[in-house]
């Protein structure tokens, strides 16, 4: 059967073509109609579509994906008619290792459960971090990743600040109790020893520096923003030193530190979380009115193209693959 998806042929450029079938369809495995398909600005586009090598062939890209499975293995652990995420790239169809999808729950909503990826991310900063509500949490760079990462601990009870020097990024979590400013109050007394951890989004260097000014003694800063290019002149020596006499637990922020499944003797799971995330995100608790831009696979030029020029109000885009005309 085939079927249409993604392909990054070279820098900057993205298009939609005709992928041939897969062939026969392994035990474990399971395939369906994709239903949304969520865009990461960080991965996809800042790392995929805009330093694709052009010596290499064209490549598919992906971030998270949410189809209705039409043909599931004896050992996928999945059956015809439910609706599952995964990890898997744009395209009309999914083929994807069964008992590594996900069942989304009842009453969740296709974009729901594609963003709930996004959510994931900060949640294993939330499952692994010691600070507890109420502290306060300060997170710098609002793109997508840090919007809902300042939702995320809000709406599990942490007092929330949250930085970015575009007031239009800062606008997106306007009237929703959270403190905000254009960048970390390093030189206000007033926030001296106040937060217990910050998360790092923007992926910049004075970012960092900053949290690891600010952030309490003994306090956390973790690195969730990747550090796509060199953005500012600092030495090594300026973070060292903010590290070393303030105690700071200075990590990274790995989503993939929490186990993908429950497992005795650790906190967590990417499941749960993935799970809690579609529920809040169905039900309120994490919106994303505005941050969203509702996309048609045949746009994926225009897209990509704005997101990487961040044009539009927008903060990333999910695909509905049925406005695909024969998609089905």
């Amino acid at each position: 059967m085939a079927f249409q998806a993604f392909r990054i042929p070279a820098p900057g450029r993205i298009e939609l073509v005709a992928v041939s079938d897969p062939g026969a369809l392994a035990d474990d495995q399971v395939e369906g109609v994709m239903l949304a398909s969520a865009v990461s600005p960080g991965t996809e586009v800042n790392w995929a579509f805009a330093r694709q090598d052009p010596a290499q062939p064209a490549s598919g890209t992906g971030y998270a994906a949410v189809f209705r499975v039409d043909r599931a293995g004896p050992a996928s652990g999945c059956r015809p008619g439910e609706v599952r995420f995964c990890l898997a790239n744009h395209a009309s169809r999914v083929r994807y290792h069964g008992p590594s999808t996900l069942l989304v729950p009842a009453g969740v909503d296709a974009v729901s459960a594609a963003l709930a990826r996004l959510v994931g991310v900060s949640w294993s900063t939330l499952t692994t971090t010691a600070a507890r509500p109420p502290e306060w949490v300060a997170v710098t760079g609002l793109g997508v990743i840090g919007n809902l990462a300042a939702q995320l601990f809000a709406a599990a009870g942490y007092r929330v600040l949250a930085c970015d020097p575009l007031a239009a990024r800062r606008d997106h979590l306007a009237g929703r109790g959270i403190e905000l400013c254009e960048r970390l109050p390093v030189d206000d007394p007033a926030w001296q020893e106040r937060v217990a951890l910050v998360v790092e989004c923007a992926g910049h260097e004075g970012a960092a520096l900053d949290a690891c000014r600010l952030v309490r003694k003994g306090g956390e800063v973790v690195l969730v923003g990747v550090p796509w290019a060199r953005r500012a002149d600092l030495q090594a020596f300026e973070v060292l030193h903010a590290v070393f006499h303030r105690y700071v637990h200075l990590r990274s922020g790995w989503e993939w530190e929490v186990p993908r499944e429950a497992a005795e003797f650790r906190h967590g799971s990417l499941r749960a979380n993935l799970t809690a995330a579609m529920e809040w995100l169905a039900g309120g608790r994490l919106r994303h009115e505005g941050l969203v831009r509702a996309a048609d696979p045949r746009d994926c030029q225009q897209i990509y193209s704005d997101l990487a020029a961040q044009r539009g109000g927008a903060l990333t885009a999910v695909f509905d693959w049925s406005l695909l005309e024969g998609a089905r």
